[in-house]
């Protein structure tokens, strides 16, 4: 018989390790061979360095809500009563084709007034609502 011993009658004990490294070398293969295909590609379009200066230009028509912190609204420094938020955003974005809004929240105000302005200008048809970072201490940013 193939697997006995001719002299115990018995079978061996020395395991046979030969088919395992078969297998262990197709699987080394399979993953070997799966690494190049989830690879992922990101294309990235950088602007020529003359769109930069018509882009930084153009910052000067972002509409900017700041919330300060003695409670007030205003819209690009302009003091604005909440009860007449809904009236000012129809009138700055009814003939805008781009309804692109900044919220600069202050320290002190409570999340649920940003969400209360934000809800506001959604209703007055602000497409994209984006969140300036807050100034660091001693006025920089």
């Amino acid at each position: 018989m193939a697997g006995m011993d001719v002299g115990t009658g018995g079978y061996k004990r020395d395991p046979n390790v030969v088919p395992m490294i078969d297998i262990l070398l197709v699987l080394l293969i399979i993953f070997m061979m799966q690494v190049p295909l989830t690879r992922k590609v990101m294309e990235v379009q950088v602007p020529p360095e003359e769109q930069v200066e018509q882009a930084q230009l153009a910052q000067s028509n972002q509409i900017v809500l700041e919330l300060r912190d003695d409670g007030t609204y205003a819209i690009n420094n302009e003091v604005v009563p909440k009860s007449r938020l809904d009236q000012r955003f129809h009138e700055i974005y009814d003939n805008r084709p781009a309804k692109l809004l900044f919220i600069k929240p202050g320290r002190t105000r409570k999340y649920q007034e940003v969400i209360e302005a934000m809800d506001i200008a959604r209703g007055a048809g602000v497409q994209v609502i984006g969140l300036a970072p807050p100034q660091q201490e001693g006025g920089q940013q």
